[in-house]
Order: C-alpha cells, then sequence, then structure tokens
C-alpha cells in the first residue's frame, strides 16, 4: 500500500469514527453496545416465535379478522428473520457466484411466498400494493434506519460510489418500468371508448408482460456483471468476514430451510386471507396494510443493516437496503408477472399514479443521497421522514378504501 493510501485511510478512519456527540467513545465500549443491541434484537426477535401456533389457533378456531392478521404478522417475523440466517450459513460454503444465485433464489423468499398466495387467491391490489411496499420500505425506512444507526458512532461513513451508483441506476431502470405501463393507460384513456376498453386491457397485459421478460433479462445480466465481470466492484459487499464460518450441518441448514418455509407458508396464507377481515374490524384500507405493515413484517434486513452499520460496514449495508429493493423490482416483480401469465392471473405492471409517484420520489431521494458515497445521520432522518410522510400519504388516500 503507497504512502498515500495509507495516509487518506488514516485520515478517514479519523474522521469517518468521530461519534455525533464529538466525544470519542473506546474501542470495547463500541464494541459492547453493537454486541448488545444485536444480541437483543436476535432474542427478541426469537421469542416472536411462539405466534406461529397461535396464529395457526387463530385461524382454525375463526377468531376476529383483526387477531389473526396480528398473530400471523408477529409470526412471520422471526420466521423471515430465520430463513435469512439459513440462507447465509448455507451461501458461508459457496463462492461468490454460487452465493448470488442462492441469494436471488431465496433472499426474497417470503416476498415471493406472500405474493404468491395472494396472486393465486385473485388478489392482484393486494400483491401490487406489497410488492411497491417492499421496494419502498427498503429504500426509505431500512436505508434510513441504517444511516441513523451508523450516525450514531460515525460522524460520517463512506461506501462503494460506483456499485451505490450501479445499483440505482438499476433501480431506476425497474422505475421506469413500472412508470411506462402508468404512462400507457393514461394516455389511453383519453381515448377511451366503450369498444376500446377491451383492446386497452389486452395491450397493457402485453405490455407488462413484454417488460416483464426485459426486466428478468436485465437482473440476470446483472447477476453476471456481479459475480463474473465485474466482481472487483463488490468483493467486500458480499464477502463475510474471514473468522466467520457456518454454525449448522448443511443436512441440519437444508432441514431447517424446508421447515421455516412450510411454516411462513400456513403463516402468510392465514395473513393474506385475513387482510379483508382487519379492514372491516380496524378501518385500515387493504393498501396501506399491503404497502406499510406486510413489508415491514416480511423485511429481514433491518437488524441486518443495522449491525453492519454500527460495523461501520457500509457497502453491505447499501447492497441489503438497496440491493434488496433492486431485486424485489427487477426479480419478483417480472417474476410474479410471469407466474400470473402462467395461472391465468392478469398480473400486471401497472400501479395507479398516486403509487407510481411514491416509487419515483423514493427512488428519487434515494439516488441522490447516495452519490456521493457518503453517509450521515442527517441523511438518515430525511428518509424516514420521507417514508413516514409516504405512509400517511396511503393511510389517508381516499381512493384505498
Amino acid at each position: 500500500m503507497s504512502l498515500e493510501s495509507l495516509s487518506q485511510s488514516s485520515i478517514s478512519s479519523t474522521s469517518s469514527d468521530t461519534p455525533i456527540l464529538g466525544v470519542p467513545l473506546q474501542s470495547t465500549t463500541n464494541k459492547t453496545l453493537k454486541t448488545v443491541l444485536s444480541d437483543s434484537w436476535i432474542n427478541l426477535l426469537y421469542l416472536l416465535f411462539v405466534f406461529i401456533p397461535l396464529g395457526y389457533l387463530a385461524h382454525g378456531l375463526k377468531w376476529n379478522g383483526t387477531w389473526i392478521f396480528i398473530l400471523n404478522f408477529l409470526a412471520i417475523i422471526p420466521s423471515t428473520r430465520l430463513i435469512v440466517f439459513v440462507i447465509k450459513d448455507i451461501c458461508l460454503r459457496a463462492d461468490q457466484s454460487v452465493g448470488g444465485l442462492l441469494n436471488a433464489t431465496f433472499g426474497n423468499a417470503v416476498e415471493i411466498i406472500v405474493s404468491i398466495i395472494a396472486l393465486k387467491e385473485g388478489k392482484i391490489t393486494v400483491v401490487q400494493a406489497f410488492i411497491l411496499g417492499s421496494i419502498i420500505s427498503n429504500l426509505l425506512l431500512v436505508l434510513g434506519l441504517s444511516f441513523v444507526a451508523g450516525g450514531i458512532l460515525h460522524k460520517k461513513q463512506e461506501f462503494n460510489k460506483t456499485a451505490a451508483q450501479t445499483s440505482s441506476s438499476l433501480m431506476t431502470l425497474a422505475c421506469i418500468g413500472l412508470i411506462i405501463p402508468a404512462a400507457f393507460i393514461s394516455f389511453a384513456d383519453k381515448i377511451k371508448t366503450s369498444s376500446n376498453d377491451k383492446r386497452h386491457e389486452e395491450e397493457l397485459i402485453n405490455l407488462s408482460r413484454g417488460a416483464a421478460i426485459v426486466l428478468l433479462i436485465i437482473y440476470i445480466l446483472y447477476l453476471l456483471f456481479q459475480s463474473k465481470t465485474h466482481t472487483h466492484l463488490y468483493q467486500d459487499e458480499g464477502v463475510i468476514e474471514d473468522d466467520e464460518q457456518p454454525q449448522l450441518t448443511l443436512i441440519v441448514s437444508l432441514l431447517l430451510l424446508v421447515v421455516v418455509t412450510v411454516a411462513i407458508i400456513f403463516s402468510a396464507e392465514y395473513l393474506v386471507d385475513s387482510i379483508e377481515g382487519i379492514g372491516k374490524n380496524s378501518g385500515l384500507n387493504k393498501i396501506f396494510v399491503s404497502l406499510i405493515l406486510l413489508p415491514i413484517a416480511t423485511n429481514a434486513t433491518v437488524h441486518t443493516v443495522t449491525a453492519t452499520t454500527l460495523k461501520n460496514e457500509m457497502n453491505l449495508a447499501i447492497n441489503y437496503a438497496v440491493g434488496n429493493s433492486m431485486q424485489i423490482a427487477l426479480f419478483v416483480s417480472p417474476l410474479l408477472v410471469i407466474l400470473g401469465w402462467i395461472i391465468g392471473q392478469q398480473m400486471t405492471l401497472f400501479f395507479k399514479t398516486f403509487e407510481t409517484i411514491a416509487l419515483f420520489i423514493s427512488v428519487l431521494i434515494t439516488n441522490y443521497l447516495i452519490q456521493d458515497g457518503e453517509s450521515n445521520w442527517l441523511e438518515g432522518t430525511m428518509l424516514l421522514a420521507t417514508y413516514i410522510i409516504v405512509g400517511l400519504a396511503f393511510f389517508y388516500n381516499p381512493n384505498n378504501s
């Protein structure tokens, strides 16, 4: 390493590790705080496993729809966390390309399971709102929490700007893929006649299916870019610490993966079935429930991202938050369109104007804040504030009733 790079590294670490209170913390204190936060969250999450049988019981005894929703909502949270842990444990045995493929297949397993169940039941609106909410929660809630958590111990944190911009550019492309169908419908409505209604609907379906195929191809090319041609950009994003070893045998990991997946399938089915019930009993509209509440339950990256930012591993945090939202937009949403095509459900990439604007704003502010390759706690609060405003807008939106 050159003297210049050593000097820059020293300056960077000195300025970046100064806490926001201006008082240097001892390294042992930092480690203790990180460990306490991490262990407390894990223990709290795993205590929620008691809600899995309670959720099944509530459904079997036909309890009030609100209770069925709440119990299965709480049951999915630890299940999601556990399935991510198992996948990570399996990936420790694989090289980067195989690990990337496993992550692509199972990284959003819970989102895919919930979406397929809702799609199978013909609840297209729920599927679309859930997918949109998962993207927005990763971009605003998860990334915002990571910036704030990192800002507690570090005045400024740096990350790989090139890799982050690549992910944000792909998110912009995915956003375009969702905006075009909305624009198509907007122009079609201006020349709307009774004879053209059916034709416009068929054209929208064909447009969505074509766009879905394109987005899936782009995602496959991105995996090739990440794992083969430009691995140097992602070497410290997906690499696990040198001293970290698999904690489970492969057989136990695979068995646990199957058991947890089956548990999630039942909890997700009961959860989706109770959405209408919670709307009638509590007054919450199903768009708000699907777009805000469901993504919170199924998002397993919040704890992981917060833990990595406390360790000042911002490349991992960006990869988890932005990369996960990009994976949902480029892989999960087009996959659901194709699956809907196969099973006879007319799933499209068309979102209402208000939903499209919310997605565009989320992508815009995220791209703007990560373009300099640095983060701080104030940027995190900006993302969280945007998420709260979006949530309030969907809560009070009369069109969601």
